[in-house]
């Protein structure tokens, strides 16, 4: 019966439900698109290209392992955890033998890939350049169409797509930068591959030529295992598991192949997983706090309605039924649509995502039932709370009492309200403190976002006394605007409790876009301070392309002129990963200073490292300390500290030796080279003529190009939090609309009383502007609070960066919302005769 009821109820109040509806929707899809994102990085499909021929792949691990062991209680518990090493492994090339032996293998092809970066004025499309040796085209296959393969040092063979591309003949001459100097190589053939190959450009050289662009002697990327005929390709893996036994080498068949191909669309799966679950846990803390002020706001004009169901005998139970069931009626239909909405959303943010470059395009969109079914279970389960929250002080008060306050707000304070907002309130200050203590990017950047929500909530609760206060603050000033602002005053303290259930979302819009918008300058200015002082070179040499090579390094290396070298990567101590990079020991005192405060950097060396004070507390060292840390290719290596710095920010963690690093990652060319010299610019420029893509500029000018490329960074992030935002600027719009539809016979009582359309809609613009500055002043304490916690922690000084013209327009933008959402609805709402509107049924 009560289910009766309550759908005759939304039949007959459909525009009294739109505003939850459209709060409930805007949800699920949120829900579903971050739910979807999740989904690919738990379980997007990578699939293989190049090994396409070869069943059966074996590679190097791509992990750092750590086994604890634990005796407690008479009790054992063994617990094992893996991370990803950040460069590509290698195998001994002397494992072919073994599997070569193994029952049901035919051929075994080593294999070896390295980065090939052709020169041409086309480029290759966006895909990633990769070099092989020729004898490894059977793993795909690549067939040759044209020409023959390579036999010296100086041949190579492209793939169809490049030449198509390039439009490259055979005998034409192909200028190729690799791991080392850029060369000239003669293309000698031209092959195309038996499988869709869409991602990658493939280079073939000779074998000779191919060792040695590799640079790992005697090691190999893989091995391409080739079964006889008619074997199990899964029987093969087994037997090759059990020939590997006691190595660290990793077998793989079928979709497993991808992962060992493309290990950017591996990682990727993992930043996506943190990526979908940051969103997804915002999205649901933002969605709860609209969607109970919503309904709400629902349930405060109802409460005639549900005040005289009191007087005629309706039971607090049996009113909790019916808002209940109304409320999930509402977000069966909202979440259904949502879900659908939210499936095509989510494929929108995914491809905007590998635009942006954050994720490759290998990794390919999963769309599954999983996300919309929670995302529909979240919208019922959000609806049903939020509505036996809204109704809880409704249901439980006295008849006589629930029609006394269905025409006046209750003077008493709302103790529970007020508790419940100062728990809130401590929660948050909780919170702050903590984010000045966290000094990394992942710890603290969700604890950031989780402060604004919660501080948020908290003047949800707070709101009626903060709307008093502020109508108190404001009287003096409202009165000189006239009858429209006295009109206003008396509505602001009259109907508190309406008017913080507009205040919150605009709250939330304003401090969450403050703390999205300044939380990257804040981080990246301290990095780019950071830079500037440090740098201390008069040029520095960078690349359009891949790098600088060493030798066009060593070529403006002389007698008097000091030129540091500078490769990135990331390493990790334990599990534990920083960004670390190489630099040229020699010299590096007079282009780089990293301020020092303890130690040396004159000690640097092949057996040494600097590290930040960031990893020297968290790991415990100091000068002299001995640091057992993973290469980017999963390389161990036991160094002694010799210095310890404060500019991590800006440098990296972990400083090494420039000739250990380089040994250890996929592109050693140089990010920068930094130069001290007495030489001009045109000078360097001439002594490097022979390498295309190099540009010599002025440390402020490379530190503006390495801001430029970091944008991409700030766009991901900015993306990623852009729909949250969006999602409360419709929120506000729906919230500020609804709670002016609903003053119809109020407006219509003015009009009667001799108040005029324009003193109305004034007295409307005025409230607007009131809670415009009352949720801008609350916003913004409360994304400076965060965003001074979060440079505590992060640069070690309170010190948000956050642009004046940028901060207005924030505030513009969202005081353009309130008038444009308060002026259209009271517009509409004074359209009916006043007489009409006064004397109508509610």
């Amino acid at each position: 019966m009560m289910l009766r009821y309550a759908l005759r109820t939304v039949r007959a109040r459909k525009a009294g439900f739109l505003g939850a509806f459209l709060a409930l929707l805007c949800a699920a899809a949120l829900i579903t698109a971050c739910g979807t994102l999740l989904d690919t990085g738990l379980r997007g499909t990578i699939r293989t290209e190049r090994y396409a021929a070869a069943p059966v792949v074996v590679s190097a691990d791509q992990y750092v392992h750590r086994t604890t062991v634990k005796h407690k209680k008479g009790k054992t518990k063994v617990k094992h955890k893996a991370k990803p090493i950040a460069e590509r492994a290698w195998l001994p090339e002397r494992l072919r033998g073994t599997l070569a032996r193994t029952p049901d293998v035919a051929r075994v092809v080593p294999e070896l890939t390295f980065m090939a970066q052709p020169l041409t004025p086309s480029g290759t499309g966006g895909r990633t350049a990769y070099g092989h040796a020729w004898d490894s085209a059977a793993l795909t296959p690549y067939r040759l169409t044209a020409g023959h393969a390579p036999r010296a040092a100086g041949d190579v063979v492209i793939d169809g797509d490049l030449a198509a591309r390039a439009r490259l003949r055979l005998g034409d001459r192909l200028p190729v930068q690799s791991t080392q100097a850029p060369r000239t190589y003669r293309i000698t053939g031209i092959a195309t591959p038996a499988t869709a190959v869409r991602h990658q450009t493939s280079l073939f050289f000779s074998a000779g030529e191919a060792r040695r662009l590799a640079a790992h002697p005697g090691q190999v990327t893989a091995f391409g295992v080739l079964p006889v005929k008619g074997a199990d390709p899964e029987r093969v893996r087994r037997a090759a598991v059990r020939a590997l036994h006691g190595t660290t080498a990793q077998v793989s068949t079928g979709d497993a192949r991808g992962p060992v191909e493309f290990l950017d669309a591996a990682a990727a799966r993992t930043r996506l997983v943190s990526m979908g679950g940051a969103m997804g846990g915002t999205s649901l803390l933002v969605a709860v706090l609209v969607v109970v002020g919503t309904f709400a706001l629902t349930v405060q004009q109802r409460h005639r309605e549900v005040a005289l169901l009191r007087a005629v005998a309706a039971t607090s139970g049996q009113i909790r039924k019916l808002l209940g069931r109304e409320a999930l009626i509402v977000g069966a239909a909202a979440g259904v649509a949502g879900a659908l909405l939210g499936l095509p959303l989510g494929g929108w943010l995914h491809a905007r995502f590998v635009a942006l470059g954050a994720v490759p395009d290998t990794l390919e969109h999963t769309v599954s039932v999983f996300p919309p079914l929670a995302a529909v279970a979240a919208t019922l389960l959000g609806a049903w709370a939020a509505a036996r929250i809204a109704s809880r002080r409704i249901a439980r008060i006295r008849p006589a009492e629930a029609l006394a306050e269905s025409r006046a707000e209750p003077t008493r304070p709302a103790w529970g309200r007020i508790t419940a907002g100062l728990l809130f309130l401590a929660g948050g200050v909780v919170l702050v403190v903590v984010l000045a203590s966290l000094r990394t990017e992942p710890a603290s950047t969700p604890v950031t976002f989780l402060a604004v929500v919660v501080l948020s909530a908290s003047v949800a609760l707070l709101g009626p006394l903060l709307v008093k206060a502020a109508a108190l603050l404001l009287a003096g000033p409202l009165r000189l605007t006239g009858h429209g602002g006295r009109l206003a005053t008396a509505n602001l303290r009259g109907n508190a409790t309406r008017m913080a259930t507009v205040v919150t979302p605009l709250t939330l819009l304003v401090g969450m876009t403050c703390t999205v918008l300044f939380v990257q300058d804040t981080l990246g200015n301290a990095a780019r301070a950071q830079v500037r002082e440090g740098v201390h070179a008069d040029w520095v040499v960078v690349a359009q392309g891949p790098g600088v090579p060493a030798e066009a390094a060593e070529r403006l290396r002389t007698r008097h002129d000091i030129v540091t070298q500078v490769v990135r990567t990331t390493v990790r101590v334990g599990l534990d990963k920083y960004p670390a990079q190489g630099v040229t020991p020699a010299g590096l005192t007079r282009t780089w200073d990293p301020e020092v405060t303890a130690g040396s950097l004159d000690r640097l060396g092949p057996g040494t490292v600097a590290v930040s004070e960031l990893a020297a507390d968290q790991q415990h060292l100091e000068p002299g300390s001995t640091v057992k840390l993973t290469l980017g290719d999963g390389t161990p290596a036991t160094l002694t500290v010799a210095a310890v710095y404060t500019r991590g920010l800006g440098f990296g963690d972990l400083t090494l030796a420039h000739d250990l690093v380089a040994r250890h990652v996929d592109n050693p060319l140089a990010s920068s080279v930094l130069v001290r010299t007495t030489r001009t610019q045109t000078e360097l420029a001439t002594t490097l003529r022979e390498f295309p893509g190099l540009e010599i500029l002025s440390p402020a000018a490379a530190g503006a190009l390495h801001t430029d490329r970091q944008q991409g960074n700030a766009e991901v992030n900015y993306l990623a939090m852009g729909l949250v935002l969006a999602f409360t600027a419709i929120a506000v719009v729906n919230t500020l609309a609804m709670s002016v539809a609903e003053r119809v016979r109020e407006f219509a009582l003015l009009r009667l009383a001799g108040a005029t359309r324009r003193q109305v809609l004034r007295m409307l613009r005025t409230e607007a502007l009131c809670v415009l500055l009352l949720a801008a002043s609350v916003g913004s304490g409360i994304a400076f609070a965060v965003l001074t916690a979060f440079s505590v922690g992060m640069t070690g000084r309170a010190a948000p960066a956050v642009t004046p013209p940028l901060y207005a327009g924030v505030v513009a933008a969202a005081g353009l919302l309130a008038l444009v959402a308060t002026s259209l609805p009271g517009r509409a709402a004074l359209r009916a005769r006043a007489v009409t509107a006064a004397t109508a049924k509610e």
